[in-house]
């Protein structure tokens, strides 16, 4: 069996109380266990009062299990979730400023205007340009920017949620 059978990308859904160093009690989680996370996004749900961790790692069968246990044990986790890919769906963001050059600028502009991205500042010698999406389309679109001069770029790591009605709470694991 070649490694690529043995290890799959997973992404896991983390409701937590909003308390300070709920984060850090997570995250030192993975560092003890050896676990290394790929994305981790956090953000304020729908209720003020808990935050969403979504992370994505890589690994087998054995080691999401045992993450997804060392999870449920920790103080302030409310519930844990493994978002199959079939049943969620998931984006992330990139911001990428590019050199603003004249000789390029129309090439760059049908890009953004392919990958239904947004230019979302313009200066003489630089644009801010918004893609969102899977994170092989963030990947596509960095490589297509690559030869016009990427000055800066930053990724927020993977963001997904169930489809339909179910949610983290309903008809989840």
């Amino acid at each position: 069996m070649s490694q690529t059978d043995k290890t799959n990308k997973f992404t896991i859904a983390v409701y937590v109380d909003n308390k300070f160093g709920v984060l850090t009690r997570v995250t030192s989680m993975f560092t003890r266990r050896g676990f290394n996370i790929d994305s981790l996004t956090v953000g304020e749900t729908e209720n003020p009062a808990y935050s969403r961790i979504t992370l994505t790692m890589s690994g087998d069968g054995y080691a999401r299990d045992q993450m997804l246990n060392q999870l449920r044990k920790l103080i302030n986790v409310r519930k844990v979730q493994v978002l199959e890919p079939e049943k969620s769906v998931a984006r992330e963001l990139l911001l990428l400023k590019l050199a603003n050059d004249p000789s390029v600028r129309q090439d760059v502009l049908m890009a953004v205007n392919v990958y239904r991205a947004s230019i979302i500042d313009y200066s003489p010698d630089a644009l801010s340009i918004e893609v969102t999406g899977a994170p092989s389309k963030i990947d596509a679109f960095i490589e297509l920017m690559r030869p016009f001069g990427i000055i800066e770029m930053c990724r927020t790591g993977l963001v997904a949620i169930n489809r339909g009605s179910s949610t983290i709470f309903k008809d989840g694991q």
